[in-house]
């Protein structure tokens, strides 16, 4: 008898598993269904379909030779049956049959089932702000609201817009509106920074001042959203923001989704804490003849070992091959998640994989967490331009906890990031990653590869032999009392213009002149060492031990990481 599969949600999960179990098994019979009409669509590309880098929307339904993912496609091109316009009710586990209710006629059947997979993914979270139903104010959950907002910006009624969230849709929205339609977008984040739980705050302060360069561009952190006022035909005219209203044309919801997990929890089924179905490294809910994948499950975090919820649908296509496999008696497994990320705005390219540092010390770890800035390919090739990596390690174990990167060459930025994926999801250590082997070419990478140099930073680091001062610290005691000194290391035509209006707090010493002037370093204050991009100023510092000298620190990143986290060391029509 030919097996019996029923999937439950057809845009990323479901459609992977169901393709795949008809793939094992020729002869079973799969049926698929989801309540919307859209099926098997690219959801992380609206930004790009509203900011017109999709031109179409059949871009985001379509297959990479170009057919369109509808029920007949499946049908013809995969052997599945697929139902659109179809809402799965209530699981009856006992008889393995899931009542269904057909939209369109209001006609409801139940459809049994040996196997059944839920893929029904997340749908949009609104907070409770007053005004968030009006019209003009869109979450960002489906093609329909990406339609809407498209046509809305298209006829060319949306001046100024408010983006509610500073997660990655939102930034991509934001990016979307202004650099393509010149809308003047105001984006709102309750938290202090971009991507709050993504991004270490340091590495978030360099997008966010980033962002904050683009035209028609306004950033609102750590801002209350007071409610969304409306005119005079119940449309969003203004936001309220800490008491200041901000007129706006558009209001985009952009607070994060939450699993769809209602039908798992009436039918009895385990879910975690905070929500999403509880599965199994095999993809199993508790009920072993139902499977779960994608938006709506909860997962394993591979370091932590706690739960997680990352909603992607590069995890759920990958989670959907998962069930499709041992739907058909396989054993295959899903390990878990990194909670690896990427984006890209306005040509800046940031991603993370694994813990960054306030998450590795919430959980009571030891951790260092070196800045390290440095070319992406060869210094002399110019196509170079400057990374800059922040790794975690664990100081006793030195075991490899995470990777965050930024740069201008997305690809480079994403390829070290995923290298350290690889690592930590097999246990990877500090001597795993100062002898990783990476592929040279000088227009594709360099000699002493940046992840090559982030580890040994952080062992100089572990070791004591190098002493650091974070870039936030830097800032605060440059502008502070005289408890401290800075030395320049550098040439003087790079530190001529800061001893021009720093001294005598910022004081010159080439890291090539040090021997045998050791004595000019002040031994009654800290002094903090600084160059380019900290490579000179570690130099210096051990040059300045091997003498006695051990009252200093090294600026990580040195300027370089300086600037690009935003804060002017000099007035601005002099920084160089």
């Amino acid at each position: 008898m030919s097996l019996n599969v029923l999937i439950i949600g057809a845009v990323a999960a479901g459609p992977k598993a169901g393709c795949r179990i008809k793939r094992l098994e020729p002869d079973a019979n799969v049926t698929m269904l989801d309540r919307d009409n859209y099926i098997s669509y690219g959801g992380c590309g609206i930004p790009y379909y509203v900011s017109g880098d999709v031109a179409d929307l059949k871009g985001l339904l379509s297959t990479s030779f170009h057919m369109v993912r509808d029920p007949q496609f499946f049908k013809g091109a995969k052997g599945v049956d697929v139902q659109t316009g179809v809402e799965a009710l209530a699981i009856d586990r006992a008889a393995k049959k899931v009542r269904v209710k057909d939209l369109a006629s209001g006609h409801e059947n139940d459809l049994a089932y040996d196997k059944l997979v839920l893929a029904t993914g997340a749908r949009p979270f609104t907070p409770p702000i007053a005004g968030a139903n009006l019209q003009g104010v869109w979450p960002v959950g489906d093609l329909h609201h990406a339609q809407a907002i498209k046509h809305a910006v298209a006829q060319g009624g949306v001046g100024a817009a408010a983006i509610i969230g500073a997660g990655a849709t939102g930034l991509e929205m934001a990016e979307a509106l202004a650099d393509l339609w010149g809308v003047e977008v105001h984006i709102i984040e309750r938290q202090d920074q971009f991507l709050p739980g993504v991004l270490d705050p340091d590495i978030a302060r360099m997008l966010q001042t980033h962002m904050a360069a683009q035209d028609g561009v306004s950033l609102h952190l750590g801002a209350d959203v007071g409610g969304i006022l409306a005119d005079d035909e119940g449309k969003a005219r203004a936001v309220v923001v800490d008491g200041q209203e901000i007129a706006v044309d558009m209001v985009i919801m952009a607070t994060g989704v939450r699993p769809n997990d209602e039908l798992a929890r009436a039918a009895g089924l385990e879910l975690a804490a905070r929500g999403g179905i509880k599965v199994n490294e095999r993809m199993q809910t508790s009920d072993p003849d139902i499977y779960a994948a994608g938006d709506c499950v909860s997962v394993k975090n591979i370091l932590s070992g706690k739960d997680a919820y990352v909603p992607a649908g590069s995890l759920a296509n990958r989670m959907g091959r998962v069930v499709g496999t041992n739907v058909c008696g396989g054993q295959a497994t899903f390990p878990g998640v990194l909670g690896s990320f990427c984006i890209k705005l306005f040509g800046l390219s940031a991603a993370r994989t694994g813990l960054n540092e306030v998450e590795a010390r919430a959980m009571g770890l030891d951790v260092v967490a070196p800045l390290v800035v440095q070319a992406d390919r060869a210094h002399f090739h110019p196509d170079m331009a400057m990374m800059y990596v922040k790794l975690v390690v664990e100081k006793n174990s030195r075991r490899l906890l995470g990777l965050s990167a930024l740069g201008d060459n997305g690809d480079a930025v994403v390829g070290r990031v995923n290298a350290m994926a690889g690592l930590l999801a097999k246990g990877g250590e500090l001597a795993d990653l100062s002898n990783l082997e990476l592929a040279y070419s000088p227009p594709l990478g360099a000699a002493m590869d940046i992840l090559n140099t982030a580890a040994n930073v952080a062992e100089n680091m572990i070791e004591g032999r190098l002493r650091s001062i974070a870039i936030d610290e830097f800032a605060k005691r440059l502008a502070g009392d005289d408890s401290c000194v800075i030395v320049d290391v550098r040439a003087i035509d790079n530190a001529g213009p800061y001893l021009e209006q720093l001294a005598p707090k910022w004081r010159h010493l080439p890291q090539e002149t040090i021997a045998g002037r050791e004595g000019e370093v002040p031994q009654d204050r800290d002094v903090l060492l600084i160059c380019n991009s900290g490579a000179r100023s570690y130099e210096a510092m051990r040059q300045l031990a091997g003498a006695g000298v051990t009252n200093t620190y090294n600026v990580g990143g040195g300027v370089a990481a300086v600037k690009k986290w935003g804060e002017p060391i000099l007035a601005p029509k002099d920084e160089n």
